[in-house]
């Protein structure tokens, strides 16, 4: 392989090689990410190595042209994530080794097109990766915490000040007042329906949208006689995620932490999740998957596609998505999913473990 980033075997990483990565400007490692060659790995070594890993500042990249053998089960899940060939995928999501894989048709290719994206934006990717090791066994409300505090100190750096000021040349202005509610309440029976209601802007999780859902998750989290709670989207889709010309327009950083943890909807989604089943369409983009992905039951017409595309702006999912997308499909996936930005189509995301159910007629 023409690497594009630096590789390193796994009796090196035991050695102690990949310790000497160049610092960059602003104390952020030149190359971003490190690639691990799985291909003939000595496996009395893997605890060894998979021990090395935490201790390296790069997002460290597995690389498997085989199948791995289970004895090097210890090092893929200690790594970031690592790329297989499609033949060697399991498809259920029941063990961790499984689960730090992704499968593809072309493993060198997906390995440039992961550190091709990490090089544009190398601070959001690192701390991306960051996030997901930090907050992967924390509580729920402690883990949105972490998120949403690495999210505000992306906010204060070049690559998002960069993405912004791209933004603001198109001169967009702050998006309009919601025509109608920008969320619908239903009750029927011992059943609470909320759709969400700004089609006109894709449901895009705006101040607006985002405002009406949370009150409408308060009356379900007051009412104990809300047996069940149901939530989808009017129009074309579920939500395109958050309302970009919105971006940019927080007070300051510190408020903004403080509207996206106590203002937002992932807490509450959390709270309700045993009694959530949230229907999807269409284009699930950031918040679009953030937020469904808390909720116990998640269903997806066939036409779903689910995209996460933060890292590209130079910040992470900051709708709880750090915290829900990795504990449905682990943090290897997740990272692969925020770096690449990568579109995910229904049938994968069933075989993933992000939605639980694809249907063509939603329930």
């Amino acid at each position: 392989m023409d690497s594009p980033a630096r590789t390193i075997t796994a009796a090196q990483l035991v050695d102690g090689v990949a310790h000497f990565a160049s610092p960059g400007v602003g104390a952020t490692t030149a190359d971003p990410v490190l690639i691990v060659d799985l291909d003939g790995a000595d496996e009395t070594l893997a605890a060894v190595a998979a021990s090395r890993v935490a201790t390296l500042d790069q997002l460290v990249i597995g690389r498997s042209s085989q199948p791995i053998p289970p004895s090097l089960g210890p090092l893929v899940a200690e790594l970031d994530l690592t790329y297989a060939p499609s033949a060697h995928a399991c498809a259920a999501p029941e063990t961790t080794v499984d689960r730090a894989i992704v499968s593809v048709t072309d493993v060198d290719a997906a390995l440039i097109e992961f550190v091709k994206a990490a090089a544009l934006n190398p601070q959001a990717a690192l701390i991306a990766g960051q996030v997901l090791r930090i907050s992967e066994t924390l509580p729920i409300p402690r883990a949105i915490d972490v998120e949403s505090l690495a999210y505000s100190t992306l906010q204060g750096g070049t690559e998002f000040r960069r993405w912004l000021e791209a933004r603001r040349t198109l001169g967009r202005p702050l998006p309009p007042p919601p025509a109608a509610d920008p969320v619908l309440l239903e009750r029927d029976d011992r059943t609470l329906r909320i759709t969400l209601n700004r089609p006109e802007r894709r449901n895009a999780y705006g101040t607006a949208v985002r405002d009406a859902l949370v009150e409408a998750l308060q009356v379900a989290l007051v009412d104990d006689t809300v047996a069940k709670v149901v939530l989808s989207g009017a129009g074309p889709c579920f939500c395109a995620g958050g309302d970009l010309d919105e971006f940019g327009h927080a007070p300051d950083h510190a408020t903004a932490h403080f509207i996206r943890t106590r203002g937002g909807a992932a807490r509450a989604m959390a709270r309700l999740a045993h009694r959530m089943r949230v229907d999807l369409h269409g284009q699930c983009v950031g918040a679009g998957i953030e937020i469904p992905a808390f909720a116990h039951r998640v269903v997806a017409m066939p036409d779903t596609v689910f995209r996460l595309p933060e890292v590209s702006m130079g910040l992470i999912p900051g709708a709880g998505g750090t915290v829900s997308v990795p504990r449905r499909i682990g943090r290897w996936r997740a990272l692969h999913l925020f770096v690449t930005g990568a579109a995910l189509d229904a049938s994968r995301a069933l075989d993933w473990g992000l939605v639980d159910e694809v249907t063509t007629s939603q329930p």
